[in-house]
């Protein structure tokens, strides 16, 4: 498996150590930046991640900034990326079971390690139901813009 992964300034730590435990699980990684706790504007970190997930290039990423919510904003503007913010491990397991996320989203201000890490792990762990929840995401993937 590989991963993209990507942060701004506030998730530049936690990425650091988030790509440590991806590496000693054997988890090849695409580190998409930044590249240290120098201010950065998320967005386009965000976007570079979001792309390889929505090109089908890597097939999940990881996104870490603040609070988690910018990258979230960002990375659902690509087609076919499904990103979600997880605080917890409960989360990060229905983000997978019933909405199949290919992004996570965590947040750099939020989480220590050790939380990163048991939420990172419920994601990759967990596998998408389907059934009635893909039902859910084609009705999703159906959808046309509000605003034309």
């Amino acid at each position: 498996m590989k991963i993209a992964i990507g942060s701004d300034h506030a998730g530049f730590t936690l990425k650091e150590g988030v790509k440590k435990f991806l590496g000693q699980r054997d988890i090849e990684i695409a580190d998409m930046g930044t590249h240290s706790e120098e201010s950065v504007d998320y967005p386009d970190f965000g976007m570079e991640v979001a792309r390889l997930v929505s090109s089908g290039e890597i097939t999940r990423g990881i996104l870490i900034c603040g609070s988690g919510v910018g990258m979230s904003i960002v990375a659902n503007r690509f087609p076919g990326v499904r990103a979600a913010l997880c605080l917890d491990r409960e989360t990060a397991i229905m983000s997978r079971k019933h909405n199949d996320s290919n992004i996570l989203v965590l947040a750099g201000r939020r989480s220590d390690i050790e939380t990163a890490e048991a939420i990172v792990s419920a994601w990759l762990e967990t596998e998408f139901e389907g059934g009635r929840h893909q039902r859910r995401l084609d009705k999703i993937d159906d959808m046309k813009p509000i605003i034309e």
